[in-house]
């Protein structure tokens, strides 16, 4: 006789949400990660060379699998997959103990790194220590903290990109986006500033823009380009050109999205590490007008912190100044460049969504989003009579834009707020939602419903 199937709702043998290959693929990223602890506290005594080739070889080589193997079963488009049902993508347990490990470790890395094996002679032990082959091998000098860091964004981009791109791979839109996130964050803000060291050039990071790159104006910074000669002044060209010029310009045809979805290291993160808690976003009117708030005072603050900078530099008259710029300077970089931009920005992925900073922080999205919404083609248009009030669209916007009440309504999106990631329009299950750059008089209905 056939054995019956048990009915127990708390029966053996319910099967586990993981395959074989995805705990194939677990097993070797765990594995991994103790293989460097093990040598961050002193258990294993091997040259790091070969800790950190072997560790991140377990852990890329892992973190690719798994990402092939969870969606590769699954029908092309976005499912909600029990999202608010989980415990790390609805401020759960783990999504709290993620946010603590994520502060925590920031804290460290901006203003504890000795806790971290940072020394200031170069004599480096612990996690630190464990970058110095890497370090030695592109610029020939000891790792620091920054240098750890720039690692550990990259790689996370790298292969959490990866497993964006299977994850939206039904929208091409999507996986071009990420390829371009992943190319910029690799090439032009870690690995080119480490060959410019390399080769005792200025470091700089072509993409990071003023008011972004707040420190751009400093007196320290024109000092160090004006004294490397012509590429020196290179780089103060591009960086002024880069304001005047190549933003203006990009936002008007493009929107803000060809920087904040396509460029930015800092979007680039919200982009692929903080995908899964982008539904996380405060969708309300009154976190809307928080927003709008404080990220254009924090705009105000660094251009009269520039407009200081300068005055003092060129004029040399800052005891005339009721606050000292640079006192200013060290303010911003704490609280703003440190504190909010890193700490609160990413630390706070699990418990307020992927794109705290960029919503309510960061100055070079305020700048963009103004011009987005009074002089850009970039629009999101919407067919109210397909719409279904699905959802989807307002659920999944880390921006904490209601996209289904401007759907529902038939009305073009034009918010300065939004960077374009297109995620509304890849999870609308109807097509409602198209991304645009059209004629500036099509935009005016969009632009009197989004004031």
């Amino acid at each position: 006789m056939n054995q019956q199937e048990s009915l127990s709702i708390s029966s053996h043998q319910l099967s586990s949400s993981l395959n074989t290959a995805q705990k194939f693929s677990l097993t070797f990223i765990v594995i991994g990660i103790i293989i460097q602890l093990l040598y961050c506290i002193g258990s294993i005594d091997i040259q790091p060379s070969i800790i950190l080739a072997t560790g991140f070889g377990f852990i890329i080589f892992g973190s690719i699998l798994y990402s092939h193997y969870q969606y590769k079963g699954k029908t092309r488009g976005i499912k909600n997959d029990k999202v608010w049902f989980n415990s790390l993508t609805n401020r759960g347990v783990w999504a709290w103990a993620l946010g603590i490990f994520l502060t925590v470790f920031y804290v460290l890395l901006y203003w504890f790194p000795q806790y971290l094996g940072h020394s200031d002679n170069g004599n480096n032990s612990g996690l630190i220590k464990l970058f110095d082959p890497l370090s030695h091998l592109l610029k020939g000098k000891p790792t620091s903290q920054w240098f750890v860091y720039g690692v550990l964004y990259t790689l996370i981009i790298l292969l959490l990109g990866v497993k964006f791109i299977y994850k939206y791979r039904h929208n091409r839109y999507q996986c071009i986006r990420t390829l371009s996130i992943i190319f910029f964050q690799t090439m032009i803000a870690f690995l080119l500033p480490e060959i410019l060291i390399s080769l005792n050039l200025p470091f700089n990071d072509f993409k990071n823009i003023w008011p972004l790159n707040y420190s751009f104006f400093y007196s320290w910074h024109i000092d160090e380009m004006l004294q490397n000669g012509s590429f020196g002044i290179f780089i103060l060209i591009w960086g002024i050109l880069s304001i005047l010029v190549f933003t203006p310009i990009l936002t008007y045809y493009f929107g803000k999205r060809w920087y904040c979805s396509w460029v930015c290291g800092c979007g680039g993160l919200a982009e692929t590490a903080g995908d899964p808690f982008r539904q996380l976003s405060d969708k309300s009117i009154q976190s809307w007008k928080i927003e709008r708030w404080m990220i254009y005072s924090i705009l105000v603050f660094v251009i009269v912190m520039t407009i200081m900078t300068l005055y003092t530099r060129f004029s040399g008259k800052a005891e005339f100044l009721i606050f000292n710029s640079y006192q200013l300077s060290r303010w911003y970089g704490f609280f703003i460049g440190a504190a909010f931009s890193g700490v609160i920005g990413v630390g706070f992925y699990p418990l307020m969504g992927s794109r705290v900073w960029c919503r309510f922080g960061c100055p070079m999205a305020a700048i963009l989003g103004l011009i987005q919404r009074k002089k850009s083609k970039f629009r999101i248009t919407t067919n109210g009579g397909q719409c279904i009030s699905c959802g989807n669209c307002s659920t999944y916007c880390e921006m904490g834009i209601d996209v289904k009440s401007y759907a529902q309504k038939g009305q073009d999106i034009v918010r300065a707020s939004c960077v374009g990631c297109g995620i509304c329009s890849a999870v609308c299950p109807r097509g409602v939602l198209r991304l645009e750059n059209g004629q500036l008089d099509i935009r005016e209905r969009g632009i009197r419903s989004s004031c």
